[in-house]
């Protein structure tokens, strides 16, 4: 019970100091983008600093942080993870669901990092749309973070890997620099309670441009689902 009030106190605070950053930095992002990419990075680590001293749940980045345009292909199990990945790389932007366009404050601060909405259906529609957003003549240098599965997936669910992001790995040209993380072990991809522990994502060892799309794809999933379940076995979650 303590945990639970704990958890939902830092919740609370943790939106609260989104807002309050906000009115800090919007002027500011509106002036200059750069602005928007210390907001961002700000806000990513308070939230670590804070989840620590108020959940007890620690945080740790590890392998080599990517830097240049490249795409970053990550495990996704919930919010914690874009923290961590955010408040690390120097210019991250995200392909993400269209309708978080409309999220207050977070929205606009995407769009002006430069993610790319997408809107989930189709999916030659929503490959089309992401071509479009990183290819854009206006769309900001950077570190593009993709999620392969499309969507959080929950510590010991399987869920398959979408081909959109060999399009993407194809289509630049640019190095892939899988991603693993346990964060959902204890921030749930739902869910108040936050549990103590240490949260990592880590980055793996590139993946260099050319490879063929079922080879990389394979790779890909491989390295990625290889390296999480190694994070979550750490953190004392029972994989079959």
């Amino acid at each position: 019970m303590i945990q639970y009030i704990r958890s939902v106190i830092f919740i609370i605070q943790m939106y609260a100091a989104m807002a309050i950053m906000a009115v800090y930095y919007t002027p500011l992002a509106i002036l200059r983008r750069d602005a928007a990419y210390d907001a961002v990075r700000t806000y990513c680590r308070y939230v670590r600093w804070s989840a620590r001293w108020l959940v007890g749940l620690r945080s740790e980045v590890r392998g080599e942080i990517p830097t240049g345009e490249v795409i970053i292909a990550s495990k996704h199990q919930s919010f914690f993870d874009i923290i961590l990945i955010v408040s690390e790389v120097p210019r991250p932007k995200f392909i993400m669901k269209a309708s978080l366009v409309y999220a207050p404050i977070l929205g606009w601060f995407a769009l002006r990092i430069g993610c790319v909405p997408v809107n989930r259906g189709k999916r030659a529609e929503a490959i089309r749309q992401m071509m479009r957003g990183v290819t854009a003549g206006d769309a900001p240098a950077g570190q593009l973070i993709i999620y392969p599965q499309g969507t959080r997936v929950a510590p010991g669910v399987d869920k398959p890997y979408k081909v959109g992001t060999a399009v993407i790995y194809e289509e630049t040209g640019q190095i892939c620099v899988p991603a693993a993380t346990n964060v959902g072990v204890f921030w749930p991809r739902q869910g108040l309670l936050r549990k103590p522990g240490l949260a990592v994502v880590e980055f793996l060892p590139p993946i260099p441009p050319g490879r063929d799309r079922n080879a990389f794809m394979e790779d890909l999933e491989r390295e990625i689902e290889t390296a999480s379940d190694a994070l979550m076995r750490d953190a004392g979650f029972p994989l079959t």
